[in-house]
C-alpha cells in the first residue's frame, strides 16, 4: 500500500494519537481528512498540513457519510485509521450507586460502534478503488487499548469497549478479505495523550516507570510509526499488536 498521493482518514484527528499520525502521512505524501468533533483543533490542524477537516461525530451515519465524501473529494480513499474515543472511568458499583447506565451505553456507543460506523462507511468506498499491484483495494487501523486484556478498576465501561474493537479485527478482515482490504487494530499502552498529559507530572512519572522498556510513557509518533509499517506491509491483517513497552496493567 503506497502513502504517497493516497488519501486516509483520520477519525480523532485533531489531537493525540490521531493528530501524529496525520503527520505522518502528510510527511509521506499522503492527503488526510481529519475527522473529530474539536473543531478548532482540527481546523488549525487541517490548514497546517494542507488537509481536511469535517466535524463529525462517529456515531452518526449522516456524519460518517460526510468524512468519506469530503475524502472521495481529495483523491482515491485508500485507508482510515480510527483514533476517537473516550475513557471515563466508572466502578459498577461505587460510593453512590451502580454503573451509571448512560455513561456505559456512551462509551460502547463512541468507542466500538463510532469504530464500525466509520470502518463500514470507508470500507465500502475502497471496495470501489481499483486494486493496486498487491491487489489491495485499502486498510483500516482501529485503536484498542492494553485496557482490553488488562482492564482495571473503575474500566468496566472502557475495557469492553477496547475489547470489543479487538474482537472486531479478525471477523472484519475476513469480510473484507474479497475486497482486497485489510483490517488491523493497535493496542496501545500508557501514551501521551492530551488526557494524561494533563496529569500533575508526578502522575506521569509514576505511569512511565511502570512501563518495563522503555521505562516511560509511550509518544504518539511511535503510534504513528505503527501505523506506517502496518499501511505498508500487505501481510499484516486480522490481528491485534500491543503497543505497550510489555507494560501488563496491575488492577488499580
Amino acid at each position: 500500500m503506497q502513502i504517497q498521493d493516497s488519501v486516509f482518514i483520520i477519525t480523532g484527528g485533531a489531537s493525540g494519537l490521531g493528530a501524529a499520525t496525520a503527520r505522518m502521512l502528510v510527511q509521506q505524501g499522503g492527503k488526510v481528512v481529519l475527522a473529530d468533533v474539536q473543531a478548532e483543533t482540527g481546523q488549525a490542524l487541517a490548514a497546517e498540513l494542507g488537509g481536511v477537516f469535517v466535524k463529525c461525530d462517529v456515531t452518526s451515519e449522516a456524519d460518517g457519510q460526510a468524512v468519506v465524501a469530503a475524502a472521495l473529494a481529495q483523491g482515491t480513499l485508500r485507508g482510515i485509521v480510527n483514533c476517537a474515543g473516550v475513557a471515563p472511568a466508572a466502578k459498577t458499583v461505587g460510593k453512590e450507586g451502580p454503573h451509571p447506565l448512560e455513561l456505559f451505553q456512551r462509551v460502547i456507543s463512541i468507542n466500538l460502534i463510532g469504530t464500525f460506523n466509520m470502518a463500514r462507511l470507508a470500507a465500502d468506498a475502497m471496495s470501489k478503488n481499483a486494486p493496486q499491484a498487491t491487489g489491495e483495494r485499502g486498510v483500516i487501523i482501529n485503536t484498542a487499548s492494553v485496557a482490553a486484556f488488562d482492564g482495571q478498576i473503575g474500566q468496566a465501561a472502557y475495557a469492553s469497549s477496547k475489547a470489543a474493537v479487538a474482537g472486531l479485527t479478525l471477523p472484519m478482515a475476513r469480510d473484507l478479505s474479497r475486497n482486497g482490504i485489510r483490517v488491523m487494530t493497535i493496542a496501545p499502552g500508557i501514551f501521551e495523550t492530551p488526557m494524561l498529559m494533563g496529569m500533575p507530572q508526578e502522575v506521569q512519572d509514576a505511569l512511565g516507570a511502570m512501563v518495563p522498556f522503555p521505562p516511560r510513557l509511550g509518544k504518539p509518533d511511535e503510534y504513528a510509526l505503527l501505523a506506517k509499517a502496518i499501511i505498508e506491509n500487505p501481510m499484516l491483517n486480522g490481528e491485534t499488536i500491543r503497543l505497550d513497552g510489555a507494560i501488563r496493567m496491575q488492577p488499580k
